[in-house]
């Protein structure tokens, strides 16, 4: 005679694997600026290296950067080697001090803080700027 056995139930997952903490955010967006600020450098270089080519082309080229939508591009592109400067910073600071990992999200708050100031600060001035320039 058998004896029926029994199957242990299934773990509930309460969570998924990405819980969104600030940790996992502030990673996302590290790798999203990065991207970016490879993004601006790879067309810098290839319009830089037009000149060499065609200088009137490369003028015309120049001309098309003077948009209000560029404008725009370029105080966002402030805002990522900003944030991507001091992410990098506090991600140097848990790699090699040895309270870093304790202080993490602190750090976090605090380059979120400094960001917000800065980029706050600069932003105002590159708006006026760049509608004294537009209008």
């Amino acid at each position: 005679m058998s004896t029926p056995t029994e199957v242990a139930p299934e773990p509930v997952r309460k969570r998924s694997l990405y819980r969104g903490d600030p940790g996992m955010w502030s990673w996302v967006l590290h790798r999203i600026t990065g991207v970016t600020i490879f993004f601006f450098l790879f067309v810098h270089v290839l319009d830089t290296a037009v000149i060499r080519i065609d200088p009137n082309k490369y003028s015309e080229i120049i001309e098309t950067y003077k948009t209000p939508i560029i404008g725009l591009m370029e105080i966002a592109l402030v805002g990522c080697v900003l944030y991507h400067a001091l992410n990098g910073v506090r991600i140097i600071l848990v790699d090699f001090w040895a309270k870093g990992p304790k202080y993490q999200r602190q750090m976090l708050w605090v380059i979120l803080t400094l960001f917000v100031i800065v980029f706050g600060a600069g932003a105002i001035r590159l708006l006026q700027i760049l509608i004294t320039h537009s209008f």
